[in-house]
């Protein structure tokens, strides 16, 4: 499967954020690194995974539970 690498610019312009709510409030709670982002070489630039993160966007618009980690759907 390919996957689709941004930068926090990159991402801001799909998902209609300013770069800095990306990297201060939802870096680390909503997007996970493993998950929704990488650190290619253990350096500090972030690549956003396209595919991850619209996945769980569609995933919290459908229902009303909260995307997990492991990519399951918490109905609390």
């Amino acid at each position: 499967m390919q996957q689709t690498y941004l930068t926090t610019d990159e991402l801001s312009v799909r998902i209609k954020y300013d770069p800095r709510t990306i990297r201060e409030r939802l870096k680390d709670s909503v997007l996970i690194e493993g998950v929704h982002y990488i650190r290619p070489f253990g350096g500090r630039k972030i690549l956003y995974i396209w595919e991850s993160i619209e996945r769980d966007m569609r995933i919290a618009g459908d229902s009303l539970g909260i995307p997990m980690a492991s990519g399951e759907v918490c109905h609390g």
